[in-house]
């Protein structure tokens, strides 16, 4: 029999958790209580999240996905509105709105940033837009003070996207506390995570109730508040309809947790991305991160641009070739690398709704067909890094 062996040099995946012994102490209470569901563990994760982002409110839920979903519903969101979304993010971000009959309006970004150009944000407002859904990708904020006036001068609501964004913040305000609501993911590639797993932040009391009604099949009080006060006999009343987005305690404990660790998982990562700024200095073929003056940087996915040359509408083609052709000689030598995300403008399921051409959002396409995400772990070392970086030269050449 033929034994295969690995050509592999290292072992560097994307990114990688951080569990311990705490985290495993933790999930062991509420098997150890009974109570398994939603419950005290869920808010004391609520209770540390929203101490660390400052947010008035943070409403746990079954995933980012299912916040923002929570978000927009209980914002008003119907049939007919419109609201305008990056071209460039993960496809829940239109999927929400399309979730209530609504329409997602794509703006293009900034190439630098990744994030919406709210200069071209400002040209898609018509008589049916309620909305901005804006998203501080890959843990960098959007520019929150141009999407504020936007949202202001013409009476629109704004939910920041912040999946990615723990961690980031403009000058004292962390992401999630500029507009009506935020909304966090835990997935594992997360900084922090509960395996799956959402949060929605806001300073609107009656926005956080609603949303903590909606997680709940729209009751007017917990299985929790139910079963631990008079009448635990009796059910909740339900004037709305809701869904099942709970999270349940076991993910709570984790995430209360995580959040112990938060400052110490984020500096790491910080340090990481300083590493490789500071190696990938004069290695023009591919642009690092920027980071606007007075913003800090959460550093979930350190996300490059590949060119070799100007990247055009026009070369985009044989330059996405050459990075996937990079990407998979790195994949070999056990170093594993991303796109960033995707541009939904170039899915079939919002291009051919829609006739969306491509051209009219060449940011976008460019984001789509030549990021290059590198390893990030608070777990990676200064060596971790300078291999990364000679095999990338290596690689090219």
């Amino acid at each position: 029999m033929t034994m295969l062996t690995s050509t592999r040099k290292y072992d560097l995946p994307i990114t990688r958790t951080v569990f311990g012994p705490e985290e495993a102490a933790a999930i062991q209470e509420p098997l150890a209580s009974g109570w398994v569901v939603q419950g005290p563990r869920v808010a004391d994760f609520e209770r540390k999240f929203s101490a660390y982002t400052g947010a008035a409110h943070s409403v746990a839920a079954s995933s980012c996905t299912t916040a923002l979903h929570m978000a927009v519903k209980a914002l008003g969101l119907k049939p007919g509105d419109e609201v305008i979304v990056p071209a460039f993010t993960w496809v829940s971000t239109a999927n929400v709105i399309e979730y209530e009959g609504a329409k997602p309006v794509f703006c293009d970004v900034d190439l630098a940033t990744f994030n919406i150009d709210a200069e071209q944000a400002a040209a898609l407002v018509t008589d049916r837009t309620v909305g901005i859904l804006p998203v501080h990708l890959f843990g960098l904020c959007a520019d929150m003070p141009a999407v504020s006036r936007l949202a202001e001068k013409h009476g629109l609501w704004v939910v920041e996207d912040a999946a990615c964004a723990f961690g980031g913040w403009i000058g004292e305000r962390h992401a999630g506390t500029f507009g009506d609501a935020g909304c966090f993911s835990f997935h594992p590639r997360k900084s922090i995570t509960t395996g799956e797993g959402g949060m929605v932040t806001t300073a609107d009391d009656r926005l956080a109730l609603a949303c903590r009604s909606l997680r709940d099949h729209g009751a007017t009080r917990s299985d929790h508040q139910r079963h631990h006060g008079e009448g635990a006999f009796l059910l909740a009343e339900y004037h709305v309809v809701g869904y099942n987005y709970r999270m349940t305690d076991i993910q709570g404990a984790l995430g209360s947790a995580q959040m112990d660790r938060a400052d110490w998982i984020l500096d790491r990562r910080r340090a990481i991305a300083a590493a490789y700024d500071e190696r990938l200095a004069g290695l023009e073929w591919l642009a690092p991160p920027a980071v606007p003056t007075g913003y800090t940087h959460g550093y979930q996915s350190y996300v490059t641009l590949f060119r070799p040359e100007e990247p055009t509408l026009h070369n985009a083609g044989a330059l996405h070739d050459r990075r996937n052709a990079l990407m998979m000689r790195l994949e070999e030598m056990g170093i594993s690398t991303r796109q960033g995300t995707h541009a939904p403008v170039l899915l079939d399921v919002y291009r051919d709704r829609y006739g969306l051409r491509p051209e009219r959002y060449p940011n976008a396409v460019l984001a789509d067909r030549l990021s290059l995400t590198l390893p990030v772990a608070a777990q990676m070392t200064a060596d971790d890094v300078d291999a990364v970086v000679e095999e990338l030269r290596a690689s090219l050449g």
